[in-house]
């Protein structure tokens, strides 16, 4: 954070300063909004959910280090009140980004955002002082969040940034308008929400190009149409990643290795070096070669970035997230959130992950997929059986209960809920299984993998 007094604050956002003894007292650390995560020296916004108000929070976050809180209402301790907090965080990031000069990169897609962010800030990190994404933090309350940890010292700032329907990508990138935009892929999620279709999601993911300068560089994943379709939406320099022959920075002779991690050739215009990945699942060098292209467009040669994704590991919690069980069980928890699209690479990558081992699959529903929910679950049912799972217990009723008439020869075992999934997984996995476990963040599941990897 670059350090700014109350009074500076107030006069940018037009707050008024209420129950502030010092109106010079500094602001030094990064803000938050959850009362929890208040560093001393920051601010605390004061944000209303459905079921919290952080107002309620405010004399907390105060105790606890934070100078202020940004509120929109007088809360009895050194408050700047706002018309509306979410506003007003974006306006003091916007402020204090334009006072730093860190190269920022911000990237979308339907899947892969966060692994990518997290390849890419392992790249850089090796370079100079990086600030990333914490988390998934990537709509309109955890970009600024993420844009105020940064300060004169900050070389990359690594942005995920989510859409959820157009005009979110807009706004994001008017707080951060980004050097680089980095667009990895078109899929369903949130499609309902931006108009029904593909190319529905394809025209609000690609607000992030058209925000790029001449200056710039668009990063397209040369192996989705979707993506390819934005190349005559920007200004900027186009740059191709992907498996594609005609990708400027692509990956040549993948394999996988004895733990389902991809082991390729990385192709940039500044030559060749092997990748051998740390992460599991085919997939993953999608994600790769999306954080390669990034740091090429900033300058590193293949070299540089071959090391980088060599020593990468998993960040976030709950994506692909392997434990290994004493009695030889590994457990797979990919349980943070899913669509169609993740769905079925954890399924693969998990199958590739097993061998000839024996496999269940705990799977929950897929959130958000509107009238082609049904079908959609029905697809995965299909593919648990095409991919030779032994075991599938499905979690919920509705459309879980559509994947489990789907998965024809496999044994279907569907149960109402987390804590009956906990159950019966507990009494059907054997010594040596590999359990994959998923569904949409909503629906919990996260514990049921987490339950499991304990026994």
């Amino acid at each position: 954070m670059i350090p700014m007094t109350l009074q500076e604050i107030a006069r940018l956002l037009g707050a008024g300063l209420h129950d502030a003894p010092d109106p010079t007292a500094p602001v030094t650390a990064p803000s938050a909004v959850d009362s929890r995560e208040v560093v001393p020296g920051g601010l605390f916004a004061a944000t209303a959910g459905a079921n919290v108000d952080g107002h309620d929070y405010a004399a907390v976050a105060v105790a606890s280090g934070a100078v202020a809180v940004l509120a929109s209402r007088p809360v009895g301790v050194p408050a700047l009140v706002v018309e509306d907090v979410q506003t007003a965080l974006g306006l003091l990031a916007g402020h204090a980004l334009g006072r730093i000069t860190p190269a920022v990169i911000g990237l979308t897609g339907s899947v892969g955002k966060t692994t990518t962010k997290d390849l890419l800030a392992q790249v850089l990190e090796r370079h100079g002082p990086t600030v990333a994404t914490d988390r998934s933090f990537n709509n309109e309350l955890g970009l600024p969040l993420t844009v105020l940890r940064a300060d004169a010292t900050t070389r990359y700032l690594v942005l995920e940034m989510g859409a959820s329907r157009k005009g979110d990508l807009t706004y994001l990138t008017g707080i951060a308008p980004p050097r680089v935009g980095l667009v990895l892929n078109v899929g369903s999620a949130h499609a309902e929400r931006m108009g029904g279709g593909p190319a529905d999601v394809a025209e609000a993911k690609g607000e992030l190009v058209e925000a790029l300068g001449a200056d710039g560089f668009a990063l397209l994943n040369a192996d989705d149409p979707y993506v390819m379709g934005m190349a005559g939406r920007t200004r900027a320099a186009i740059l191709l990643y992907g498996r594609s022959p005609e990708a400027t920075v692509r990956a040549e002779d993948v394999r996988m290795d004895a733990r389902a991690r991809p082991v390729f050739e990385l192709v940039t215009p500044s030559g060749r070096a092997p990748v051998e990945l740390g992460l599991m699942g085919e997939h993953q060098v999608s994600n790769a070669l999306a954080a390669a292209a990034a740091a090429t467009a900033l300058g590193l040669g293949a070299a540089e970035i071959a090391e980088g994704l060599n020593a990468a590991r998993r960040r976030s919690a709950g994506r692909l997230e392997i434990v290994e069980r004493r009695d030889g069980v590994t457990v797979v928890n990919d349980a943070y959130n899913a669509s169609p699209e993740s769905m079925r690479a954890g399924l693969r990558a998990a199958k590739a992950l097993a061998g000839g081992r024996r496999t269940v699959a705990v799977l929950g529903a897929m959130g958000q997929q509107a009238e082609a929910s049904r079908a959609r679950h029905t697809e995965i049912g299909r593919l648990v059986a095409d991919l030779g799972f032994d075991v599938l217990i499905t979690v919920g009723a509705g459309d879980p209960l559509a994947m489990a008439r789907a998965a024809r020869g496999v044994a279907v075992h569907p149960v109402e809920d987390v804590a009956g999934a906990v159950t019966l997984a507990t009494e059907l996995i054997e010594p040596g299984d590999v359990v994959f476990v998923k569904a949409s963040s909503e629906i919990g599941l996260g514990a049921c993998a987490r339950a499991l990897a304990a026994l």
